[in-house]
């Protein structure tokens, strides 16, 4: 296994610029959709109810990144640095745009699910550089690792990752919620398709990238599947697991597991195309094919435990 993971992680995948521009519009939309959903009652849930939203921002921003990087530390002889990374760029990116869909799917609580996308999409800008900075500074300086020449080589800029977070997600945010605001009969008309559209777009996308790369991707598939399995089945669990450990009633529990383990795995893709965070020049196979898979195997999953949920809610 670790064989297959260290040639995946020296391979450098073929996406052209052009993909790259499309991949940069299609994040851009997504998030416009997202934001086209969000209104300022979705944060005065929080003071309404403060405890489950508390409780699903802690899950997202510190319960899943801690867990992440603990999987890597318990598994560190068999999981190389560019999986472990990906795994860690993957946890500090929440806010995963289908998760709205799948926990209403489950029977979870539709309010808690938009407010917790809402506030992690907007929180998304300033916490997504932070959690992949800290935690992959924690990785590069603690682990026995360090010499690695990818580690060595990948100069990890809060900066410079906030500078893109703030492009891709700022803007098309602020324009979504003032659509909103301002023009409601256009937003109820327009954010069903863009969001229909964007998530098969996106997924069309990442299907083209696992063409494009087809012998690197019937290779170490097999591995690959194997560790997002483990990472988004931890996500979920552990997102129910806390919300029960506070004694969250069934309703609240599984939308807060459905929003830990749904990630936004487009997002994670374009700051690893982006060559002023990551320079083109690293092989970046291992990050780029977990991150991918991701975005795919989160939302099968989040389906088929959508599907088991509602079943026992009934």
């Amino acid at each position: 296994m670790l064989e297959a993971l260290q040639a995946m992680d020296a391979a450098k995948l073929n996406f052209s610029q052009g993909g790259l521009l499309v991949l940069n519009i299609t994040i851009a939309i997504i998030m416009f959709g997202v934001a086209l959903e969000i209104k300022l009652e979705h944060f005065k849930e929080l003071l309404k109810k403060p405890k489950p939203v508390i409780i699903g921002v802690i899950s997202q921003f510190l319960l899943l990144p801690f867990l992440t990087f603990s999987l890597i530390l318990a598994f560190w002889d068999n999981i190389t640095v560019g999986v472990a990374m990906g795994m860690i760029l993957v946890a500090a990116c929440p806010g995963g745009n289908v998760s709205n869909f799948i926990s209403t799917l489950s029977k979870g609580n539709a309010a808690l699910s938009v407010s917790l996308t809402a506030i992690a999409t907007i929180s998304a800008i300033f916490i997504t550089p932070l959690n992949f900075y800290f935690w992959g500074k924690m990785y590069q300086d603690f682990g026995p690792w360090t010499h690695n020449p990818l580690l060595q080589e990948l100069s990890i800029n809060p900066v410079d990752m906030f500078k893109t977070v703030i492009i891709l997600l700022g803007i098309p945010i602020l324009l979504g919620m003032l659509t909103n605001h301002f023009l409601p009969k256009l937003t109820d008309k327009v954010k069903k398709p863009i969001k229909i559209f964007s998530i098969i777009f996106f997924m069309g996308m990442v299907v083209i990238m696992f063409v494009n790369n087809y012998d690197y991707f019937v290779k170490y598939i097999a591995w690959i599947l194997l560790i997002v399995f483990i990472h988004n089945a931890i996500a979920i669990s552990s997102g129910y697991g806390f919300a029960k450990l506070f004694k969250l009633n069934f309703q609240n529990a599984k939308t807060i597991g459905i929003e830990t383990g749904i990630q936004n795995s487009g997002l994670g893709l374009v700051l690893l195309f982006n060559p002023k965070i990551f320079p083109q020049e690293l092989a970046l196979g291992g990050m780029m094919i977990v991150v991918a898979w991701w975005g795919i195997w989160h939302i099968l999953a989040g389906l088929s435990i959508a599907s088991i949920w509602r079943r026992k809610s009934n």
